[in-house]
């Protein structure tokens, strides 16, 4: 048993170093164990092949020592609790080849076999679930034939279809929405893997027994038809429902680039393969809520380099914060009033502009959050960023002007175009060189909200010891083959396979948030308790400013 921090918000339990059913007994064992023990300032659990990553608030921790001690305690009894059950069986229909499973032919010429006998091995195994991770519902099953194994692909599809089966070296799993991919796709299924109106989004959980069969075109189409019936039923139902108090607050001109609701993002989901989301710069969100009286959970919009142009239908109070943006005075309350027009524009420094109105933005929450989740196409308004047109609901609420004044900006991050970040050690830190925080990197353009893209220095990794998935976090620094680091951002998978070479500590992630392209970036390496340290002064910080807020609005 080992205890690895996980960047300075959670600590990976591992198990061992083997897959095989055993090890995926004990892991769900201690899952359980924490679940129903949980200690003091748990947030989150994620199961992975042989570890548990455990996720906890630093400000509700009796201290790091204690809460790895009480980890250890129920390691001890979850490994007397371990017992081999039967998890639930579950049967996949799956149309094998042609457009359904365009590398199938591929792969049976890799493994020396014809198409038949791929779809033959394939259907006729039995799979267990090890884990549930990188996208919602995503399933990573063992048992794959040997002779079936094949290495992932060279360069990733931008884009495999809801449903793809796929084989991934020794494993295979299910993509349950669209999303970009590099397995070896051999089918599809019309089964949905994943829908957030069900009372359990996720299909699977780790422990069920999977089998496939083999069905053909007409089936799948069948099977389809009847599965998008019952998409979105209730969630549809809670918008309706929560429309009637609420009132079209903004009228979106322009739509910016990659607009979209965002809140403080979704907790306690991570075991079925869900982002936590939000913000990705939520100390910005935080503070523009508390600005305008809101909780600092409210749902506010999130823009990208260009914000939107809008038309305010009330009279209301807004901040902006994060990146510096037109239109309106940064880190400040503003009075609107009905009829006026704001165009943010281009973004003059930084990446990514909150607005906060009073009352909040009042699209249904989806899981217990409003943010939008983008890949998987829920939350938000319809899952989607906001276009030309959209009707933004607010609530009918009676703004507090509190007249013109600015917040003391030595609270907020050290927003920079060339930022030293700080980090601390990730599991694989030993595997590298100290490249990593050597004279820089600078920021791709082809960086999103799942992670910040970096291009320098080649970090080459000096071990070819296997790594089993698992968990990460925003603020992770993946490395994968091409030796250019990845900083994972809001929308991060849950489970990632690249070693971990370090992490962003959490008061920094607003400032690798708001990096745009070319901007360079540091990286230098701090011990764990310095970054709990400054966690802890970032949230007196802000404690401080609730109470001051507190006074001025009576």
């Amino acid at each position: 048993m080992t205890l690895l921090p996980l960047g300075d918000s959670a600590v990976s339990v591992g198990l061992g170093a083997l897959i095989d059913e055993g090890m995926a007994a004990r892991v769900r064992a201690l899952a359980a164990e924490i679940a129903r023990h949980p200690p003091r300032g748990l947030v989150d659990l994620v199961p992975a092949f042989a570890s548990v990553a455990v996720f906890y608030d630093i400000n509700r921790i009796s201290g790091f020592e204690r809460l790895c001690a009480d980890l250890e305690a129920l390691v001890t009894r979850s490994e007397d609790a371990v017992v081999s059950t039967t998890g639930r069986r579950i049967e996949i229909p799956v149309t094998y080849g042609g457009e359904f499973g365009p590398d199938l032919e591929a792969v049976a010429a890799q493994t020396g076999l014809r198409a038949s006998e791929v779809i033959a091995s394939h259907a006729s195994a039995d799979y267990l679930v090890h884990a549930i991770g990188f996208m919602p519902g995503f399933p990573y099953l063992g048992g794959l034939p040997a002779r079936l194994s094949v290495p992932r692909q060279v360069t990733p599809r931008p884009n495999v279809a809801a449903g793809s089966v796929g084989i991934g070296g020794a494993q295979t799993g299910i993509y349950p929405v669209s999303t970009p991919g590099g397995w070896n796709i051999i089918g599809r299924t019309p089964r949905r893997l994943f829908d957030p109106a069900r009372a359990e989004p996720a299909l699977l959980r780790p422990g069920d027994n999977v089998k496939f069969r083999a069905i053909d075109a007409l089936e799948f189409e069948r099977t389809f038809v009847a599965e998008q019936t019952l998409l979105h039923g209730p969630a549809e139902a809670a918008a309706r429902a929560e429309g009637a108090d609420i009132s079209p607050g903004i009228q979106v001109l322009r739509a910016g680039m990659f607009t979209t609701v965002q809140d403080l993002g979704r907790t306690g989901h991570r075991a079925g393969g869900i982002a936590v989301g939000g913000a990705a710069d939520a100390f910005a969100l935080r503070v523009a809520n508390l600005l305008v009286g809101n909780a600092e959970t409210a749902a506010g919009l999130e823009f990208t380099l260009v914000g939107p142009e809008v038309v305010f239908l009330h009279d209301t109070v807004v901040a902006v914060g994060g990146a510096e943006f037109g239109g309106v005075p940064r880190w400040q309350p503003y009075a609107i009033t009905a009829g006026t027009r704001v165009n943010f524009g281009a973004a003059r420094s930084g990446c990514r502009g909150y607005l906060a109105i009073a009352g909040g933005i009042a699209v249904p929450p989806v899981l217990g959050s409003r943010s939008t989740h983008v890949r998987a196409g829920f939350g938000g308004l319809q899952g989607r960023p906001i276009r030309e047109g959209d009707l933004i609901p607010v609530p009918d609420a009676v703004p507090r002007v509190m007249g013109h004044w600015r917040i003391d900006e030595r609270i907020l991050p050290r927003y920079s175009n060339a930022p030293e970040v700080r980090v601390v050690a990730g599991a694989e830190r030993r595997d590298f060189g100290p490249e990593l925080c050597g004279p820089g990197f600078k920021a791709s353009p082809q960086s999103d909200r799942m992670g910040l893209r970096l291009s320098g220095p080649m970090l080459a990794r000096q071990t070819r010891r296997e790594l089993l998935s698992s968990a990460v976090a925003p603020g992770t620094i993946q490395i994968p083959p091409d030796g250019q680091p990845i900083v994972l951002l809001a929308d991060a998978q849950t489970i990632g396979g690249y070693p971990q070479a370090a992490h962003v500590i959490s008061v920094d992630l607003p400032v690798v948030a708001q990096l745009r392209p070319g901007d360079t970036v540091r990286f230098r390496e701090v011990a764990l308790a310095e970054a709990h340290e400054l966690a802890l002064a970032r949230e007196h910080a802000l404690a401080m400013l609730r109470e001051g807020l507190a006074q001025k609005l009576g």
